[in-house]
């Protein structure tokens, strides 16, 4: 017996806004059908657990087929099943009011995919791409008749007696031309690995093959065998589904390698398992941390339910939290999400902070358990946790106890110790205590090599988030400041107060100040003749620190710097009044000499730094030559 009638929605056609709307993501299709499969054979085995379902279980498997030359694709379960009364309960009623209010309220906004997951949409889905789909179905319940569903996109629908034998439903897409693009099977490879990877149940993919007949359909046409294809598709019980005590790091390795074939190890890694006050599972694993941060971005999948949503996670996790790698599932975030939703779900928000914690906790765990393998570790954790301290506060307010900081030597210390350390040394004047840094340590060893006579230690701050760190430090260390190796001589980094006697009168100071002026002759230079210590080299050049992170912040965009324009960089030449090459040059024969000493010296200080190339450079190896010749 066949029955007609009109699918009920309070619009004219919702086909067409579908395919509108979500035409931009149309592959869904499948993981809605398929995960539509899924739920009706997890509902079967829920029934047979509770005793309400007393028959044989068998083969739960669903299978997705496709027949290039009918061009068709079928997914197939043996789950609950839909009598002919389901189907005219759960496939027509499209019980939403509004339609024409639901359409205004999302066709600007970008959020497409939030109409088929806030309507309860999934199954039509298959419109997108077809242009008509039928259903097979015969209900699990005793005594039940199969029955036939046929749609061709408009809101008529026919229902008839069907031809299934087992329980369980085929949904079968007569894809429209548009999307013949699906009738491949590396098209359908990927996209069930993309979204129906982990799904619960075992998903068998395969083709039709024309050379197998296999009876008649209803209108006479041959059927065909299905050949399976690469057999189960997905891994149905993924390690986050599992107790941490039932598995090995071996089994963490493993299944790292399944999510990210080519790369290296992960260092650790943290199981989330939580179920109030929202539920989350998941495991997070800590990457070797190249420094391309935004390289190591987008590499944690979300799932819901372990049905693949989004490798945008940036709402759910925490900014700094995106150097994670792995998956996160919570069936408390629907599949079908926009921006706008996870930007104001509450459980979200949760999700968030929880995340943050359980990082920390497992941090500082890692760090009081094994100190020395910590540190070894530090190269690439430490990228992550700075990056965590400058874009939260309340991990700062944790992370600060595990935190470490490296001297040029290679030894660590945390923020505490490092306090101890310096402390009775390294405070100016006015009792401010001062951090001296080095960058580039080679580059500057003669800086350091200075400092280190003075018995002051040096941090090593060289990561690419540094130059933000060392302003994090400044803001939160009380009566603490951090200046560079080469932002002063060593005496004026560490003002205590104290003034060194000069072997030059006030005239010969301004006298060697007008030959240095005259030799650099560079009007971004400041020459300042100098009392230093007289094994300290004769010319020292410097760039004050507040201009060299100036400098920094506008090469790396900071916020502010344009008014800074193109501005050269501006060095400060200290000129040692006591080291002996300073008199050698006052009391030169001619004021030529005089000159051509100066220039020496002070390209040497260049040299020191790398700062010296180009013509200048050719100078003063000509300059050099010319010297020892003579």
């Amino acid at each position: 017996m066949s029955e007609k009638g009109n699918i009920s929605i309070h619009t004219e056609n919702i086909f067409p806004i579908i395919k509108k709307f979500l035409y931009s993501d149309h592959e869904i299709f499948l993981r809605e059908l398929v995960s539509n499969a899924v739920d009706a054979s997890q509902k079967l085995k829920q029934l047979s657990g509770m005793g309400e379902f007393g028959g044989e279980l068998g083969d739960m498997t669903v299978e997705v087929s496709f027949d290039e030359k009918a061009k068709t694709i079928t997914i197939s379960d043996r789950g609950i099943g839909m009598t002919a009364e389901d189907i005219k309960k759960y496939i027509n009623q499209i019980a939403f009011s509004g339609a024409t209010e639901f359409v205004e309220k999302y066709k600007d906004k970008g959020d497409e995919q939030q109409i088929i997951g806030h309507f309860g949409l999934g199954f039509y889905s298959a419109f997108m791409v077809a242009d008509q789909v039928e259903i097979q179905s015969l209900s699990h319940v005793d005594g039940s008749e199969p029955a036939h569903w046929i749609c061709d996109g408009s809101t008529e629908f026919e229902i008839k007696a069907g031809t299934r034998t087992e329980r369980g439903t085929d949904i079968i897409l007569h894809i429209n031309e548009e999307s013949e693009e699906f009738l491949n099977q590396a098209r359908l490879q990927g996209i069930l690995t993309k979204y129906c990877k982990f799904l619960p149940v075992e998903i068998k993919f395969g083709q039709k093959d024309e050379s197998q007949p296999d009876g008649e359909d209803e209108e006479g046409k041959p059927k065909y065998k299905q050949v399976k294809v690469d057999n189960i598709v997905n891994n149905p019980s993924p390690i986050w589904t599992k107790s941490p005590s039932d598995l090995s790091d071996d089994d963490y390795l493993k299944f790292y390698k399944e999510l990210y074939p080519f790369s290296e190890e992960p260092l650790f890694w943290i199981h989330l398992n939580v179920d109030y006050p929202f539920n989350l599972t998941g495991i997070l694993y800590f990457p070797k941390v190249k420094n391309d941060i935004e390289m190591q971005k987008n590499k944690i999948q979300l799932y819901s339910r372990q049905v693949f949503i989004t490798d945008e996670v940036k709402d759910v996790v925490p900014e700094f939290l995106m150097l994670l790698h792995g998956v996160i599932d919570s069936p408390d975030i629907p599949l079908n999400v926009s921006r706008s939703f996870l930007q104001a779900d509450g459980n979200v928000k949760k999700i968030n902070t929880y995340i943050t914690k359980k990082v920390a906790d497992k941090l500082n765990e890692l760090y009081k358990k094994d100190r020395e393998q910590f540190e070894s570790k530090w190269p690439d954790v430490g990228l992550f946790v700075k990056y965590g301290m400058l874009s939260d506060e309340k991990f700062y307010d944790k992370a600060k106890d595990f935190a470490l900081l490296e001297n040029v030597d290679g030894q660590f210390f945390t923020f505490n110790e490092y306090k101890e350390k310096v402390e009775a040394l390294q405070k100016d004047k006015d009792d401010n205590l001062v951090y001296l840094y080095a960058t580039e340590p080679a580059k500057q060893h003669a800086f350091i090599e200075s400092i280190k006579n003075k018995s002051y230690d040096i941090l090593k701050l060289d990561g690419p988030l540094d130059t933000h760190f060392i302003g994090t430090l400044e803001h939160k260390l009380e009566k603490t400041q951090l200046k560079r190796v080469d932002a002063e001589t060593v005496d004026k980094l560490i003002d205590k107060g104290e003034t060194q006697e000069s072997v030059l009168s006030d005239d010969e100071k301004t006298k060697a100040k007008e030959i240095f002026e005259k030799a650099i002759n560079d009007k971004n230079s400041t020459v300042n003749v100098e009392s230093l210590a007289s094994d300290e080299m004769p010319v020292i050049v410097t760039m004050p620190e507040f201009m060299r992170r100036m400098k920094d912040m506008q090469r790396q965009g900071g916020g502010g710097m344009m008014m800074m324009g193109d501005m050269p960089d501006q060095y400060s030449v200290s000129v040692n009044a006591n080291h002996p090459l300073i008199s050698k040059v006052l009391n030169a024969d001619s004021d030529e000499i005089k000159e051509r000493l100066a220039r020496q010296s002070y390209d040497l200080a260049l040299l020191s730094q790398g700062l010296l190339e180009g013509s200048a450079l050719t100078d003063f190896i000509k300059r050099t030559v010319d010297i020892s010749a003579n």
